[in-house]
């Protein structure tokens, strides 16, 4: 009981008008003043938070005894939550996103619901599946936007992970003009990806962001929204060297930390996370995508992604490039490769055992892109798009390439990135402070400012 005691003596739990509140530069520069109205001053921006505020269910406080977690002692976690809710209150972002929020125990989702709808938010929880007891919350400032429609995404998978999507419009524009075609709405996506167990799972996390994109792709061709701006927040369970950033990266999305701070895709200078392994890594993510971005063909991306995870597979295994057109042909005598044989071998790479794993589609999929010249076979030639993840941008009879509006270009609405911070500070050096326990995760935030863009006026 004496360690528990000092967990509750812990500075984070100290009243937020303390000094610590010089480290929140957005206090003050967001949407609203202090009187809580629009100012007329400063430019009008949104600000959105994301943050993993660790389930006290997950929550261990004896690292000799990994039962004993937070959510068995009420004044613990109570105590916490609410301190978590004091800082989201302190900063006022526009949009909140949060994960493993848990949403099992119904007197911390009443206090959350209560204390954030009466500063004026909208709340929306989402259920992993599975009773896990962990979910996510999203919440939307009404004074800045009206959400138009809210859907769930379920993936049903390995990890009962979940999504939350959220269209929503600025209350008053964001830009005076004359076209009021130009839509000022925002899609918002919430999301906790699984957990890189094992590298076999990349396949799996790589189909929770595909399903992700997908929705969102049928989302905005269905509601004709080509031209609005997305937001992808949560925790992300995967850094900058992994393959989910570099398939979001393909896909027009930009790390808005990253953006702000001028960092390249090379950069790894920040941490946001401290996992149960005692590693930290950089795995929370504000992505934005502009409606101006060109981005390839989703089902491209999706396939050079699934390409750098088979060679991923196949350097584990410490194969070189010559040694893995080898261990692909397999025993036949020919110098190329059969479906058989790739088939084969992604089940040897345990990239089709999982119950999630690529599908007998995916896998027909995969084949036809590497298989140019549409032979039945690969040669060393077309091997090779595998190993360097390139697909040829064809577009097929499934996509959208009759467009009688091609080139045309229109005004569009979209961001800027004018700031981000992590909280505590040290991690945006890539140190985690030992004296930090509000979470195992920082919190980011994210300043935009609103832009007009010229796009080319072309439907999804």
């Amino acid at each position: 009981m004496v360690m528990l005691v000092s967990f509750f003596k812990d500075p984070e739990f100290a009243n937020v008008d303390s000094s610590e509140n010089e480290s929140i530069p957005f206090r003050g520069t967001i949407l609203r003043t202090k009187s809580g109205k629009f100012s007329s001053v400063s430019e009008p921006c949104v600000s959105c938070t994301t943050f993993n505020i660790l389930a006290p269910i997950y929550k261990r406080l004896d690292q000799q005894n990994q039962n004993v977690r937070e959510s068995d002692f009420r004044a613990f976690w109570l105590a916490r939550n609410e301190r978590i809710v004091d800082w989201l209150l302190y900063e006022s972002s526009s949009i909140i996103c949060l994960q493993e929020f848990w949403v099992g125990n119904e007197e911390l989702v009443q206090m959350y619901e209560q204390r954030l709808g009466a500063s004026g938010y909208d709340t929306f929880k989402l259920a992993r599946t599975n009773n896990r007891g962990d979910g996510l919350l999203t919440a939307i400032h009404k004074e800045y936007f009206r959400v138009l429609n809210y859907r769930e995404l379920l993936f049903n998978d390995f990890g009962d992970r979940v999504a939350q999507l959220l269209h929503v419009q600025s209350v008053i524009p964001f830009l005076q003009n004359n076209d009021d075609s130009m839509q000022q709405e925002i899609l918002i996506v919430n999301t906790h990806l699984l957990f890189p167990h094992d590298s076999s799972l990349s396949i799996v996390r790589l189909h929770q962001v595909y399903k992700i994109l997908q929705y969102l792709e049928t989302y905005q061709r269905e509601n004709k929204l080509s031209q609005v701006p997305v937001m992808l927040c949560g925790d992300w369970n995967g850094s900058k060297r992994g393959h989910v950033y570099k398939f979001l990266r393909s896909q027009g999305f930009v790390s808005s930390y990253d953006i702000a701070h001028e960092y390249t895709d090379s950069d790894h200078k920040w941490v946001s996370h401290r996992n149960h392994r005692g590693n930290i890594c950089g795995v929370d993510f504000i992505w934005l995508r502009n409606p101006n971005k060109s981005i390839k063909p989703l089902k491209i991306s999706w396939a050079e992604a699934a390409f750098g995870i088979i060679k991923y597979q196949l350097q584990k295994a410490q194969l070189n490039e010559k040694d893995a057109f080898d261990f692909l042909r397999a025993d036949n005598n020919g110098n190329y490769i059969t479906y058989s044989d790739f088939c084969d071998a992604l089940k040897q790479l345990k990239l089709t055992t999982l119950s999630h794993g690529l599908s007998f589609q995916e896998m027909k999929d995969l084949w036809v892109q590497a298989d140019v010249d549409g032979n039945g076979v690969l040669d060393y030639d077309e091997f090779k798009r595998i190993w360097y993840c390139t697909c040829s941008e064809h577009i097929d009879e499934d996509s959208n390439s009759e467009d009688s509006n091609e080139g045309i270009t229109k005004e569009a609405f979209g961001f800027a990135v004018k700031n981000a911070i992590l909280f505590p500070r040290e991690v945006e050096k890539g140190i985690w402070p030992e004296n930090y326990h509000l979470s195992d995760h920082a919190r980011l935030t994210a300043l935009f400012s609103p832009v007009r863009l010229r796009c080319s006026q072309k439907s999804l």
